[in-house]
């Protein structure tokens, strides 16, 4: 059970860090900028996500567990965003900010240890 634990958190990392590859960009254009940020990471009590200005309230924010579960959902996003993770399990959680067609705008993931 051990082994397909780490195999399986192996997977993970290694997907994540080839999504996460940034492809090299013609002169002339701009990369994206960052929606948002979010502090500290790993956390242990409390999250804080900090939004630009240039979001706008009707997008919705989210946070999934390792294992593909909602346990999250703001559908009034504010500047500034602070998460109690008593109720999260330690782990691996990823974030989306969709915009109100449903597409996600940013996507990342922190971790959570206690």
């Amino acid at each position: 059970m051990r082994i397909f634990f780490i195999l399986t958190i192996m997977l993970l990392f290694s997907v994540a860090g080839f999504s996460q590859q940034q492809l090299p960009v013609p002169s002339g254009q701009e990369t994206e900028k960052k929606v948002m940020r979010f502090y500290p990471n790993p956390a242990v009590s409390i999250i804080n996500f900090d939004f630009h200005q240039s979001v706008d309230k009707t997008y919705i924010f989210q946070i999934y567990n390792f294992l593909g579960k909602k346990v999250y959902e703001n559908n009034n996003v504010m500047s500034k965003t602070s998460i109690n993770l008593s109720d999260f399990y330690r782990g691996i959680y990823i974030f989306q900010l969709r915009d109100r067609n449903g597409i996600i705008v940013e996507s990342g993931k922190f971790q959570v240890s206690k």
